[in-house]
């Protein structure tokens, strides 16, 4: 008997205990409370990483920080953070310019 060297593809079946999250819109919630979620937590996001470099320089500039590789890490986070909400603001901006060329 030959021994198969391609197995064919099958489906996968679910995992347990992994789950999508999906946003619903509850009953006195609206879709502009969603938007402003994700504008707050984008600044939260910034506010956090701009705060965690600013505390590793420190740390760094004293000697207290033993693994120097660390602050342009952080760097780089808080970095890709605010492009992230920079995107983010360009993208709201450019939206409600679209909505009021709108005639209604």
């Amino acid at each position: 008997m030959e021994a198969l060297f391609i197995t064919p593809i099958r489906e996968w079946g679910s995992i347990e205990g992994i789950q999508e999250e999906k946003t619903a819109v509850l009953p006195g919630q609206s879709q502009a409370g969603l938007f402003a979620d994700v504008f707050r937590n984008a600044v939260e996001q910034v506010q956090v990483s701009q705060a965690d470099v600013e505390h590793k320089q420190y740390l760094l500039a004293t000697g207290q920080l033993d693994d120097a590789h660390t602050l342009p890490i952080a760097e780089a986070k808080a970095a890709l953070s605010l492009d992230v909400l920079i995107s983010l603001r360009n993208k709201a901006m450019e939206s409600y310019n679209e909505l009021m060329k709108m005639s209604v």
